[in-house]
């Protein structure tokens, strides 16, 4: 099986107010029954230059690390507008965080709550805590795709991106067991997610929602 468990969809939801801001920007919420192609969303991206999870991005920013057999590719990273570009980045270091958090086996890292707050934070804790419970992680490669930033003021944003863990698999720590079954369309999900810049100048990715199976992601 790919590695996204059904839970994950279950934590994270949006508030019906969010879900509708965010469906107003070009993308579904998790509730929703339709399959909507994403609004404005390319297709064919080629892989870009992304954050490497073992790298700092400077200041107080905590450092974030992958074992050698896991990894994340994030496309689509520079749309030529700096403001975009930076979102984009952090939401792929959101992305990251949570991952560092399923290998570390803990809730309590640094990452996890410095790109991540508010309702994303407490979903994000909860899907951790399940790999946690179930003693498991992920080995493989999980690509995210047609990833389309909507800017809003100064301080928020949105961004709407698909994910593809067709080669990304569970891994049970205690008997080393991988499950690679067969890629379904289940390995494909839908995110929307608002982000909002705080004090310290931080993007912090506050509100996400998710619909595994989705039209607009599938090859």
């Amino acid at each position: 099986m790919t590695r996204r468990r059904p839970a994950l969809l279950a934590a994270l939801t949006l508030t019906a107010a969010a879900a509708l801001t965010l469906s107003a920007c070009g993308g579904d919420d998790s509730s929703s029954d339709e399959k909507d192609k994403i609004a404005g969303a390319d297709t064919g991206d080629k892989p870009s230059a992304s954050p490497s999870p073992s790298e700092s991005r400077g200041g107080d920013r905590p450092e974030i690390t992958f074992p050698s057999d896991a990894k994340n590719v994030f496309e689509g990273e520079k749309t030529g507008d700096a403001k975009k570009d930076a979102v984009l980045a952090a939401n792929a270091l959101s992305v990251n965080a949570v991952d560092e958090a399923i290998f570390k086996g803990s809730t309590g890292t640094k990452a996890l709550g410095f790109y991540n707050a508010d309702k994303a934070l407490s979903s994000s804790i909860t899907y951790v805590q399940g790999y946690i419970d179930d003693n498991d992680t992920w080995i493989g490669v999980t690509r995210y795709f047609n990833r389309k930033a909507t800017l809003k003021g100064d301080d928020k944003a949105y961004v709407t991106y698909c994910s593809d863990e067709s080669k990304s698999y569970i891994k049970n720590k205690k008997s080393g067991k991988v499950d690679k079954s067969a890629a379904t369309a289940d390995s494909y999900v839908l995110y929307n997610t608002a982000l909002t810049k705080n004090a310290a100048g931080v993007w912090q990715t506050t509100d996400i929602a998710s619909k595994r199976g989705d039209e607009a992601c599938q090859p």
